[in-house]
């Protein structure tokens, strides 16, 4: 028979064996697809990840994994079975739940299954210039060689501008990557860029810290006619732009499916908003997010969703429950 203080000794290494595998069993993982490693989307998911990892004690990690762009993370709910967290603009889950654009040929009924969380912020048109001025409007890049980049939702809507104002067949559209954009400016090889991310974006700030540059400012009425969202960049949010800038944004929404229990959505979405404050501290383009950007959510909201958002007093439309 062992003595008493060994049995004592094996009895509280037993239990703690015991409870690092209750922990481990209670510890919630979940994936979150974005965007590709280095684009602002994919920091902010790595900001994301940090803030659930503290805002849960740990209980829920989220683990990243590089996308190739919103279409490829609304097409994996096709396959995803497990807690699945991915981003996208909501046009896209319209598109998917309607069997139309990019989904028309792969449907799916698991396309029914996607459930809203949160917003995350939105993807916003800069029209960055190589020029003194600060602010200028649209008609300023006629004569220009600009690069609108290829095959991105940035890149189309450039082009769409360009043609909706009759600007198309006056500049020159250069052919290069849009991750080229800032080096080309810099080295004087084309005039102007447009890129599509949240603000403050990245390559704007590293732009504008190396050389003076000045972002199109749209008027009320050719917001209107884009018929996109209005995004306004603060003065004073790149260096040299010391008024206010007008443009247009996408907005984009973080999304899961059906499969997710009403706890671990509650979870996420209560820690995202009680870390928000916190993120924009940091970074931000956190600063921007309202509760009311929830109206933007296509579909409707995961139920653990809902309970926060009812807990928090916070008016949600009705076609979202």
């Amino acid at each position: 028979m062992l003595p008493f203080s060994r049995t004592l000794l094996a009895s509280a290494a037993a239990a703690l064996i015991g409870a690092t595998s209750l922990q481990a069993l209670a510890e919630t993982r979940v994936t979150y697809k974005s965007a590709s490693a280095g684009t602002a989307y994919y920091q902010m998911g790595v900001e994301l990840s940090e803030a659930i990892r503290q805002g849960t004690d740990g209980e829920v990690v989220l683990t990243l994994e590089e996308s190739q762009g919103s279409v490829q993370n609304v097409m994996e709910v096709m396959a995803r079975q497990g807690n699945y967290v991915f981003t996208t603009p909501p046009g896209l889950v319209q598109s998917a739940l309607s069997g139309e654009g990019p989904f028309a040929e792969r449907q799916s009924p698991r396309f029914q299954d996607i459930r809203g969380l949160f917003p995350i912020p939105a993807i916003t048109m800069h029209f960055v210039v190589a020029d003194d001025a600060g602010v200028l409007e649209l008609e300023d890049l006629a004569g220009k060689e600009i690069l609108i980049g290829r095959g991105t939702f940035g890149a189309r809507e450039a082009e769409r501008y360009l043609t909706m104002f009759d600007l198309m067949d006056r500049i020159e559209v250069a052919n290069a990557s849009i991750g080229s954009g800032p080096d080309a400016l810099k080295n004087g090889q084309i005039e102007a860029f447009v890129t599509a991310s949240s603000f403050p974006t990245p390559n704007v700030i590293e732009t504008a810290a190396s050389m003076p540059v000045s972002l199109v400012s749209l008027s009320d009425e050719q917001i209107e006619q884009t018929g996109a969202a209005r995004q306004t960049i603060p003065a004073g949010t790149y260096a040299g732009i010391d008024e206010d800038v007008e443009t247009t944004s996408l907005p984009v929404i973080a999304y899961t499916t059906a499969s997710m229990s009403d706890d671990t959505a509650y979870e996420l979405t209560r820690t995202f908003w009680e870390k928000r404050a916190d993120m924009a501290e940091e970074s931000p383009w956190w600063g921007g997010i309202t509760y009311d950007m929830v109206g933007n959510i296509v579909g409707t909201l995961h139920p653990g969703a809902i309970r926060y958002y009812d807990e928090a007093g916070i008016e949600i439309p009705d076609h979202l429950r």
